[in-house]
C-alpha cells in the first residue's frame, strides 16, 4: 500500500504565495508518476500537473503553467507544489496522487492522498 500526506496547505491573500507538500511512503514501483489534483467546491476534481518520479517530466494543465511548479525530492520521497501569483479562484482542496502510467494520463490515479486545503482570500 502507498501513503501520500499532504502539508501546505492555508489561507493566503490575492498575490501571495504557497509551497504544498506530499510525503510519499510505504509500497514502491520502478517506474510512476505523481501528480496534484484540486476540487473546488460544487466542482469536480481536476488535474493540475504531474511529473515523472525517475526521469523529472513534467505535464502541466494549460490554466496553470506559469504559476504552478511541480518538483520532486527523490532522497525525501517528497513531492511539491510552488503555487505563485495566487487568485481566489485557486481556493479548493488540494490533492497529491500516485499512478504507474505516464505522466500524460489525467484521469483517476490509483493511489491519493487526504487533500489540505487552500484559501486565497483577503
Amino acid at each position: 500500500q502507498v501513503q501520500l500526506v499532504e502539508s501546505g496547505g492555508g489561507l493566503v491573500q490575492p498575490g501571495g504565495s504557497l509551497r504544498l507538500s506530499c510525503a510519499a511512503s510505504g509500497r514502491t514501483f520502478s517506474t510512476y508518476t505523481m501528480g496534484w489534483f484540486r476540487q473546488a467546491p460544487g466542482k469536480e476534481r481536476e488535474f493540475l500537473a504531474a511529473i515523472s518520479w525517475s526521469t523529472g517530466h513534467t505535464n502541466y494543465r494549460d490554466s496553470v503553467k506559469g504559476r504552478l511548479t511541480i518538483s520532486r525530492d527523490n532522497a525525501k520521497n517528497t513531492l511539491y507544489l510552488q503555487m505563485n501569483s495566487l487568485k481566489p479562484e485557486d481556493t479548493a482542496v488540494y490533492y497529491c496522487a500516485l499512478d504507474r502510467r505516464t505522466i500524460w494520463y489525467r484521469g483517476e490515479y490509483e493511489y491519493w492522498g487526504q487533500g489540505t486545503q487552500v484559501t486565497v482570500s483577503s
